[in-house]
């Protein structure tokens, strides 16, 4: 069974198979839904779905028939007009599909359209969430919106308008495989050397020699039109020919080097196609004594005129150069028969002499061997031939104009290539087995009675042509470039080929730059280049660029000199071919599920070898050529990978890189961790990054180039909500870490509490040995305002990294790291800026219009006061905002959230290693000091001892430390950590945990049972005991950091570990406040207890 894929499929009146129908669906349906389930199945084959299940009430809408329905359901009545509300929002509506009510739309290639497609209509099928959730009641429906879904149209408003322009336009003239790709490749293949040059090729390498020169041609073009035919084939092609195919293979950064110096080259081709053509024309005059001022001067006149009137043409549109490319193939095709018939032609004495003797076995067989001539050798003439074979991109380079580029690019070209081919040939093995190598032109150098011929086949046939051994002679294969013209029936139909090769490659060169160089442009990959991407007419021709490509042209018409740039033109189509072959070897290589060509005669490693071919040759032609080529080619490639344009095209290296990072990944997992590569790998609690800043710099200064970070983000709350936010925010917060060059990953997860969040986090983050060993939080300012639910959250999140054996890192710093409210008040002062400019445009346009004179203007004076009056208004009121936004605009804050942004000054990292925890806290401010923004600051190294031996632990940290190759600039030994603090300190610890504590050991004991039962968040007197030490070590390690460490750049500290079960939050927490309380930035760090230093080589 066949099914119709049109568009409006589903608008057939005659559909026997899938009927569309936008169907009510009452509150009150049930009764309906079991009637429906008992039913017998439909017979889908013999029944139509418009006589399906009478009592199921429906509106059906038929082309012609189309009525507005606006009679929902009220109060729960059914009506017979009534319709069933849908999110028109969302899109949410129903298909009648294989007999059942569903949002789920049948297979249909709109879904798969891109966004501004000039083919179709993109249509959005309903997303996963819309068929997944409850469906919505009551909710409002737009008529204009049921009317698109049932023409099949989409709902979306997305398209640019650029792109529903260029739908609207009628009259698109495309071009079949025939007319758009076979007859431009023939004819650019077919060049002005297969006239004048061909035959003095196969004079210098021979006719076996020659038949291999334009073989090894053919292969390298050959190979580049099968590695074409299948990048072609594997998804829709759009214009720019050879740079589109690079560049959505191997990306931007390719394409757009190679698609710049492409269509330069395209353009100067121009030039040298028609100075071609002036030289021939500039020899007839010459001949016949009729030149206008010199042979220089009147080449740069004939080519100024005939480059106008191709420009002509091409501006024209591409229907009449069509036309005239057809009149110059039938031309060029006439001159290549005359040729033939002119071998068959009987011969006369005058082209005896100069060397034409018909097909004879004797000059076949002196002629198939080589005889190389004056320096001339295999290479030198393959790189005077090989310009001949190009030109196979002709079709390509209009791949915008042809009806069915994926069918017509394959069909096209490699029928050209095997045309001309077989052409090539022919004409060597003809021109070489009639005409002899040397020819003196005279009639009477005959053979003399009783002469030796030793061999000379033109001697055998009654000549002696012996003395161009010995003097130049001006005739024959190796001598006279004319060979053609003389050996055809008809010289004067050479003439007209040479002008129709020529004319052709030229105006196949003049299209094909500007329409190159506009797709280019289109893609704003040279922001600069951008004003040439726009289009006139119904073709979107770029006249611009037509414009630009006359004036290149025109250029090295008159100033440049051809012979020397001709080797890097071909030099550069060359790389171009290069890189087609390496994008097919590349796409192939990379394994991408998405490259799946529907030409299937292409191998990955025959497209290297074309590559290799293609770089080869371009040695070979001109080593010095192929140089120029590379490093311009390379400058481009850097300039747009600086650059990074915004795009995003599925390249084949992108799919690379997925498959070099797996691969790499995967071998990381079969190598043991070592303690020599260990490096912090952090997961930082930011939330979305633009909102903790500061928090992702001091962690980015650490894992920059260096390890793994990921920025996390917990959502709780209504598990929906929370989803849709989530996933919409993906993609945004990812991007401004990479617009912000933050080397780090953003990730989120839905969760009930963020202690949940964050254990999911830590269990499932990573990949392979690519896991986070450290986390990252910022210090909670705020703990004695929370909840004890927040605060138990924040505790356990330590707890679990504690569990899951990670280390631990809390950053604190004065103002806090939150900065929502900034940015929200910026959002506002934006959006107020933004209305004023559009105020003062408003007011912009009045004041022009004000100018006309009599009572309509005093009017319009009147009416522009009062927008004046209205302006003032606003003014004020962003003032008065602004005003009253000061006090909220923190700017301490503003300033706190870029300190790690800055260099640091000279100054200090004081490290507070008070605990053994593996290194992990004198590893982190190393790391730090190595970085440029704080590579002036010291090290200062602090830990405890024992006051009778100050220099014998000093000496002991030294050597450690010097073991582990660390410098440092000085070592504290501190031995009063432990005496009690002041009482003043102690005092202010006391009152700041005073509102936590539950005092049980003032009430009784049932009032205090029920006290812990109510509040088991609370400190007990018991614990407080039992910790009072520990308490007492964190008040005084304070006023210690206060004495040694406040004027330090940052501090590092040793950060205490709770028991758990053992000591509470608020205990916990009053704890890190003390210990941070009042100083420069700090770093509590605790390592996981595994070592990651080492003195071992």
């Amino acid at each position: 069974m066949s099914m119709n894929n049109s568009p409006n499929v589903f608008l057939d009146p005659n559909a026997n198979r899938f009927q569309v129908n936008i169907i009510n669906e009452s509150h009150d349906n049930n009764e309906t839904s079991q009637e429906d389930v008992g039913s017998d199945p439909p017979h889908y084959e013999e029944t139509s779905f418009t006589d399906e299940a009478h009592n199921r009430l429906r509106i059906s809408y038929r082309p012609g028939k189309r009525e507005l329905y606006d009679n929902f359901l009220q109060n729960g009545e059914k009506t017979e007009a009534s319709l069933h509300p849908y999110d028109t929002h969302n899109k949410m509506y129903y298909l009648q599909t294989f007999g059942h009510n569903t949002m789920d739309p049948v297979p249909k290639i709109d879904y798969y359209r891109n966004t501004g497609s000039v083919s179709g209509n993109k249509l959005s099928r309903p997303s996963l969430l819309e068929i997944h959730e409850q469906l919505a009641k009551n909710i409002a429906v737009s008529t204009g919106s049921v009317e698109r879904v049932v023409n099949g149209e989409s709902t979306t408003g997305d398209e640019p308008a650029d792109s529903k322009e260029e739908e609207n336009k009628t009259g698109f003239v495309k071009f079949g495989w025939v007319k758009g790709v076979l007859v431009r490749c023939m004819l650019n293949i077919w060049g002005v050397m297969l006239f004048i040059r061909l035959s003095w090729i196969v004079g210098q390498a021979g006719i076996g020699l020659g038949i291999i020169v334009i073989g090894l041609s053919v292969v390298v073009t050959t190979l580049t039109g099968i590695s074409m035919s299948a990048i072609c084939t594997n998804g829709v092609v759009r214009g720019g020919g050879a740079y589109y195919l690079i560049s959505r293979s191997l990306g931007p950064e390719f394409g757009g080097s190679i698609g710049l110096i492409f269509a330069f080259a395209n353009a100067v081709a121009v030039a040298m196609y028609v100075v071609g053509f002036a030289e021939t024309v500039v020899e007839l005059l010459k001949e016949s004594d009729t030149l206008m001022v010199d042979e220089s001067n009147d080449i740069r006149i004939i080519g100024t005129i005939t480059v106008v009137c191709l420009l002509g043409i091409s501006v024209a549109g591409m229907e009449w150069e069509a036309k005239a490319q057809v009149i110059l193939l039938i031309v060029l095709l006439v001159a290549i028969a005359n040729f033939f018939i002119g071998t068959i032609i009987p011969t006369n004495n005058e082209k005896k002499a100069r060397g034409f003797f018909n097909y004879q076995a004797s000059i076949f067989a002196e002629n198939f061997g080589p005889g190389f001539r004056s320096g001339e050798g295999f290479f030198s003439v393959f790189a005077i031939f090989f310009p001949a074979a190009t030109g196979i991109l002709a079709g390509a380079n209009i791949s915008g104009d042809l009806k069915d580029p994926q069918s017509a690019i394959p069909k096209g070209t490699m029928l050209a290539i095997v045309i001309t081919t077989v052409a090539y040939i022919g004409v060597a093995i003809c021109v070489a087995s009639c005409v002899v190598r040397d020819a003196t032109g005279n009639v009477n150098d005959t053979v003399v009675l009783g002469m030796s011929c030793n061999g000379s086949s033109a001697c055998g046939l009654g000549y002696d042509f012996s003395r161009c051994a010995s003097q130049p002679c001006d005739y024959g294969l190796m001598n006279n470039f004319q060979v053609m013209s003389m050996v055809s029936g008809f010289g004067p139909l050479i003439t007209a080929g040479i002008f129709s090769a020529t004319l052709s490659s030229a105006l196949a060169s003049l299209v094909s730059a500007p329409k190159v160089f506009q797709a280019l442009c289109k893609d704003n990959v040279y922001t600069g280049l951008h004003f040439f991407a726009k289009g006139y007419g119904k073709n979107n021709e770029p006249i611009r660029g037509y414009v630009l490509t006359f004036v290149i042209a025109m250029a090295f018409i008159l100033i440049a000199e051809l012979n020397t740039i001709a080797p890097i033109i071909s030099n550069f189509f060359l790389a171009s071919y290069a890189l087609i072959n390496f994008s097919c070897f590349h796409a192939s290589y990379a394994k991408s599920p998405g490259w799946r060509p529907a030409f299937r005669y292409y191998n990955m490693w025959v497209s290297l070898f074309g590559a290799l071919l293609c770089c080869g040759v371009m040695f070979v032609i001109n080593w010095w050529a192929a140089l120029i080529t590379y490093a311009i080619e390379l400058f481009l490639y850097i300039y747009v990978t600086y650059k990074k344009p915004d795009v995003n095209w599925g390249s084949s290296t992108q799919a690379l890189y997925y498959v070099n990072a797996l691969d790499s990944a995967l071998a990381l997992t079969t190598v043991e961790d070592h303690v020599k590569n260990f490096r912090p790998q952090c997961i930082a609690l930011t939330g979305a990054p633009m909102i903790r800043p500061a928090l992702l710099d001091i962690t980015h200064t650490f894992t920059k180039n260096n390890g793994l970070c990921i920025c996390c983000e917990v959502y709780t709350g209504p598990r929906k909500l929370c989803v849709k936010e989530m996933n919409s925010g993906m993609a945004k917060k990812q991007a401004w870490l990479t617009k912000n060059k933050r080397k780090a990953f953003y990730t989120a997860v839905a969760a009930d509490s963020f202690r949940d969040g964050v254990k999911s986090l830590l269990q499932a983050s990573g990949l392979g040995r690519m896991k986070p060993n450290t986390l990252v939080i910022g210090f909670k300012k705020d703990w004695r305002n929370a909840t004890p639910m927040q605060v138990e959250n924040y505790v356990g999140v330590i707890h679990d990294a504690f569990d899951f054996e990670l280390g631990m890192i809390i950053v604190r710093i004065s103002q806090g790291f939150d900065i929502s409210q900034v940015l929200q008040v910026q959002e506002e002062l934006e959006k107020l800026e933004q209305e004023r400019l559009a105020l003062e445009a408003t007011i912009k346009e009045n004041d022009f219009e004000e100018g006309k004179s009599g009572i309509c203007g005093f009017f319009r004076k009147a009416r522009t006061l009062n927008i004046s009056k209205h302006e003032t208004k606003k003014d004020s009121t962003i003032n008065t905002i602004q005003s009253m936004h000061v006090g909220e605009f923190n700017q301490k804050l503003l300033e706190a959230s870029t300190q790690f942004k800055k260099k640091q000054g000279k100054g200090s990292i004081d490290i507070w290693w008070l605990f053994d925890d593996g290194g992990l806290t004198i590893l982190i401010p190393y790391i730090l000091t190595i970085r440029k923004k704080w590579r002036n600051c010291k090290l200062r190294i602090f830990t405890g001892g024992k006051v009778n031996r100050i220099e014998e632990e000093k000496l002991v940290m030294a050597s450690l430390l010097s073991k582990f190759r660390i410098k440092f600039a000085d070592i504290n030994i501190i031995c009063d950590i432990n005496i009690k603090p002041s009482k003043e300190s102690w005092k202010f610890f006391e009152e700041m945990i005073e509102p936590y504590r539950l005092h049980e050991s003032c009430k009784d004991i049932t009032t205090a049972e029920k006290l812990k039962r109510e509040t088991p968040w609370k400190i007990t007197d018991a614990e407080l005991e039992a910790f009072k030490e520990k308490s007492y070590r964190q008040v005084r390690l304070n006023e210690l950091l206060q004495e040694h460490s406040r004027a330090a750049n940052l501090i590092v500290l040793s950060l205490p570990v709770a028991r758990k079960g053992a000591v509470s939050d608020y205990l916990y927490m009053a704890w890190l406040e003390i210990l941070s309380k009042n100083l420069p930035p700090v770093l509590m760090v605790r390592g996981n207890h595994k070592n990651v230093l080492t003195f071992y080589s």
